[in-house]
């Protein structure tokens, strides 16, 4: 089964807990804080496998978690990093954010590489919060917790020429003469089901790739007919080859036809046009072939288009067709479809992040005050409440963040409740 769109969920591995841990050792009195850091969790990476052809293993496993990082240890041990969860994808394959829509990755060559999924930080343990003013702390932070992101992967075959056309105009046919591809052919509408790769050589011995792709019918790129699942494959490649039937034999017109895919290409992705365009006139074995391709000439009125007359069925024009294929894509350089910042790992890039709400005050359906917010939730989550001192300095961090006076903003008073994710708190004057 050829699969090329699916919906994952993708969680980094959580950071390791720091420890409260304090030197205990014979004839050394107040050894002092001796807590380590936890380590830090694993990120969730997706690497290209130019072995793999499809998304079919992702849609028997969608979720993807990596492992968490260790908990630091006493005599100031650091907890050990979390491997990284490594997930081969195959060539071609667009890393979406689910709910944005945004691009996270294009992934193309073998080996290539993208972070998914961040791992947390590691916690810090009490040896960190050694102060002048506290020189025995018993705070530790919790491992931050690693990103969850719901992702879409769309597979888009990395072809340098696309064969497009209505069903039954001989694409198939063409791939399998040209190349050592063996797709389904038969004559009846929409036998190919999945895209068809075959490597091509010419008798100069100038190779490419060429993807036979589904038929497109009026109104594919709204989703009609089998068009709408495949449009995706043609973004990659560098020149279209456009088959049309020239026989007649299913009364259909060919100006029209040539007319009616590149609108639906141009509707699916304006930037398809820009990408030369071979027209191939198959089945010039039937007989009133010739008297349509005079006609098809005299509609089009473009002698910038150029037009190849082949048969499939004869093969005749077919080195004709090579070679003008192979003459254009030597003319056609390769442009991405994403514009994705790739920086050497030595350079500091600064990006502009939107900024989100450090919190906000809610109110619950019993009156109690609702606490919701990103940094909030981070400073809850990686806070120990088994000590008091860290109790305490989750205390002071909400202040600073301004969250007792926008309480009293709200009409909070002494006694009343507050919730942080479904844990309860009194509000104190």
């Amino acid at each position: 089964m050829f699969v090329d769109y699916v919906t994952v969920q993708t969680k980094g591995g959580d950071g390791g807990d720091g420890v409260v841990a304090f030197r205990r050792e014979k004839y050394i009195a107040y050894g002092g804080p001796a807590g380590g850091d936890g380590g830090k969790g694993a990120d969730v990476i997706f690497e290209v496998d130019e072995g793999l052809r499809t998304l079919m293993d992702f849609r028997y496993q969608r979720h993807f978690k990596a492992p968490k990082g260790e908990h630091g240890k006493g005599k100031k041990q650091h907890g050990k990093n979390g491997d990284d969860l490594v997930v081969p994808v195959p060539p071609g394959t667009v890393v979406k954010d689910a709910e944005t829509g945004d691009v996270i990755a294009d992934l193309v060559e073998h080996g290539q590489r993208a972070v998914i999924a961040q791992g947390g930080r590691g916690g810090r343990g009490n040896c960190r919060f050694v102060s002048a003013r506290n020189t025995a702390p018993e705070i530790a932070e919790k491992g931050e917790p690693g990103q969850e992101r719901s992702i879409t992967l769309e597979l888009k075959v990395l072809a340098d020429v696309g064969l497009v056309g209505f069903p039954s105009v001989g694409k198939s046919t063409l791939l399998s003469v040209v190349s050592a591809a063996k797709p389904k052919i038969a004559d009846y509408h929409f036998t190919t089901l999945a895209p068809n790769l075959g490597v091509v050589e010419t008798s100069d011995h100038r190779t490419f790739v060429m993807a036979d792709l589904p038929g497109l019918i009026e109104g594919a790129h709204a989703g009609v007919g089998l068009g709408h699942q495949f449009l995706r494959h043609i973004e990659r490649t560098r020149v279209i080859v456009h088959v049309i039937d020239m026989s007649g034999v299913e009364g259909r017109d060919p100006y029209e036809d040539y007319v009616t895919i590149n609108e639906e290409l141009e509707q699916y992705n304006m930037r398809l046009l820009e990408r030369p365009q071979i027209v191939v006139a198959n089945k010039m074995d039937m007989p009133d072939a010739e008297t349509h391709l005079e006609m098809f000439k005299e509609e089009l009125n473009d002698e910038s288009i150029q037009i190849v007359p082949v048969s499939t069925l004869t093969r005749q024009g077919m080195d004709d067709l090579l070679y003008a294929i192979a003459d254009l894509l030597d003319e056609t350089e390769e442009t991405p479809l994403y514009e994705i910042e790739e920086v050497e790992s030595e350079t500091v890039v600064y990006r502009h992040v939107p900024e989100e709400e450090d919190f906000r005050v809610l109110r619950d359906d019993d009156g109690a005050f609702m606490l919701e917010g990103y940094t909030l939730e981070r400073l809850f989550l990686m806070t120990d409440f088994t000590y008091d001192d860290s109790v305490r300095r989750f205390a002071r961090q909400l202040r600073a963040l301004g969250v007792d006076d926008a309480l009293r903003e709200h009409g909070a008073e002494n006694g009343d409740i507050v919730r942080i994710m479904g844990f309860e708190f009194e509000f104190l004057e």
